[in-house]
């Protein structure tokens, strides 16, 4: 039995971000199993869902494991996204996520992501409709306002979505025109929690157990929400759970622990797609701050074998390979 959309934010949940590559099934698992308490699947655009695109429906699939999960969907058609929010109901998530946040100018030049951002009032009644067309939570993840506007829009824009039946707001603190530079602005996510009975979910820099802490200090909110963090540093769920349950400041994860998930990772990557390439955003940063890390992402990265890999590691694990104590 699934349980309730209140429950999930009844412990202040640390989040996995929905990240394009990166929150697949296997990196879902896998952050889950050091901390994390909810995921958003990647991206998953809404024209290939309902065209029957195999790599779109794949993205939506979530085995009974793989819970609490919330499926995200993009799109800049109102019409298209509540068919496609329709088809993503029926894969069984805990909610669904509609993405009003994702900057990259090829997705919001075409009004995708941020590019609802541009018209709060479009972006409002394309939410009514599709809360109107499935059972399931719905949610929004966007930003504070598109531009460099003197007064963002976002305070009476969170209103208007909870009227329009949206149960939960992610609200990465920072313009859409910024990116990912400066520095996210969490106030943002304080004064829209204020008008707001719904959830409210503060995301941007929670890069430590420290920092979400001081996030959910600042803001009141119901959760954190990691990104880019966690792809070189899955461990940040596990430190912001100690950090938030019990002030506890956790040491970082052993060279062991680090050399295991690196091997888990390529396993399972390599098992579904065949190929290692896909894991080297991660592994230069499971590695980080190892003796000798660059020798060893070196040697990682120019060998494109699964036994190749792991005989790396078991090498550099067992002190064998001179760059060890570089």
């Amino acid at each position: 039995m699934q349980a309730s959309f209140e429950s999930y934010f009844a412990n202040r949940p640390v989040i996995l971000a929905p990240m394009e590559d990166v929150t697949d099934a296997i990196y879902r698992r896998l952050c889950r199993s050091v901390g994390a308490d909810l995921c958003v699947t990647e991206f998953v655009n809404v024209e290939g869902l309902l065209r029957g695109c195999r790599k779109a429906h794949h993205k939506i699939r979530i085995a009974p494991d793989d819970q609490p999960t919330a499926i995200q969907i993009y799109g800049s058609d109102p019409e298209r996204l509540a068919e496609a929010a329709e088809v993503a109901e029926a894969a069984g998530p805990s909610f669904l996520d509609i993405n009003c946040g994702c900057w990259v100018p090829k997705i919001a030049r075409r009004g995708a992501g941020a590019g609802w951002l541009k018209n709060p009032t479009a972006m409002v009644e394309m939410a009514k409709m599709v809360v109107s067309r499935v059972a399931l939570p719905v949610t929004v993840k966007t930003r504070i306002g598109f531009g460099a506007e003197t007064e963002m829009p976002i305070i009476d824009l969170a209103r208007r979505l909870e009227d329009a039946g949206v149960r939960a707001l992610t609200l990465h603190c920072r313009t859409a025109n910024m990116g990912h530079s400066g520095r996210a602005d969490w106030a943002w996510a304080r004064r829209a929690r204020e008008v707001v009975s719904i959830p409210v979910i503060v995301n941007g820099d929670i890069d430590s157990g420290e920092a979400a802490k001081r996030a959910l200090e600042e803001t009141g909110c119901a959760g954190v929400m990691v990104g880019r963090h966690a792809i070189e540093h899955p461990w940040i769920f596990r430190e912001a759970r100690a950090m938030l349950d019990r002030g506890e400041d956790l040491a970082l994860p052993s060279m062991e622990e680090r050399l295991d998930l690196c091997r888990r990772l390529l396993r399972e990557r390599w098992e579904l797609r065949g190929r290692v390439n896909s894991t080297r955003r991660h592994l230069g940063g499971f590695i980080k701050g190892l003796p000798g890390a660059a020798g060893l992402r070196r040697t990682l990265f120019e060998d494109h074998t699964l036994e190749g890999n792991l005989a790396i590691l078991d090498r550099y694990q067992s002190g064998t390979d001179s760059y060890a104590a570089a």
